[in-house]
């Protein structure tokens, strides 16, 4: 795991009633670190879409929790190579912390909308916002790494499409982006 992501699992407390489900502590140091968080916002995003990359030149660290569906967390070092992919659900509830210096986003999987609660350490300023952006396939944010485990190099990987069943095959030999190729192999997976 990169420096500075840590995964907070939250208990729910389920009764007759339904559930109680404390998700955010200020004396949670193992998770918080130093940090203060300045803001909440809700995200809501449709089965599928991709919303990558970005990432914070101000200082800003984002603490993710998936309410409802499901993501996979991509950040990225640029630094070292190195992808971590998390994958947050409303079934299974914890709080995802970035480092806001790390390229970060997300993608909604499976077939439900995805409600998405995230605290930040800065306020935004919509005239002035702490982002930088890069497209989610840009060819710059290509991992060495993903998860810690080496890749191979380009040349000899192999992007097993002899064993996708033939409505996948005929989606990936449409499509020409490598990014897109392997994101659609994993679904498989």
């Amino acid at each position: 795991m990169l420096p500075g992501i840590s995964i907070k699992p939250l208990k729910r407390m389920p009764d007759e009633r339904g559930s109680f489900t404390e998700v955010f502590r200020k004396d949670w140091k193992e998770l918080l670190d130093n940090d203060t968080v300045s803001q909440a916002n809700l995200s809501i995003t449709f089965p599928g879409i991709i919303r990558a990359w970005h990432r914070h030149i101000r200082g800003q660290t984002d603490y993710f929790l998936a309410l409802k569906g499901t993501i996979k967390i991509g950040v990225y070092d640029e630094k070292t190579g190195e992808l971590d992919e998390i994958v947050s659900s409303g079934q299974n509830l914890q709080v995802v912390r970035v480092p806001g210096h790390y390229w970060h986003g997300f993608k909604a999987v499976g077939d439900e909308q995805v409600m998405l609660l995230y605290f930040t350490t800065n306020l935004y300023e919509s005239t002035n916002p702490d982002e930088e952006r890069k497209a989610w396939n840009d060819p710059a944010l290509i991992p060495k790494s993903i998860n810690g485990k080496k890749r191979r190099p380009a040349g000899r990987q192999s992007l097993g499409l002899e064993s996708c069943p033939p409505q996948m095959r005929r989606i990936l030999n449409e499509n020409s982006c490598y990014r897109r190729i392997r994101v659609y192999r994993k679904q498989l997976l």
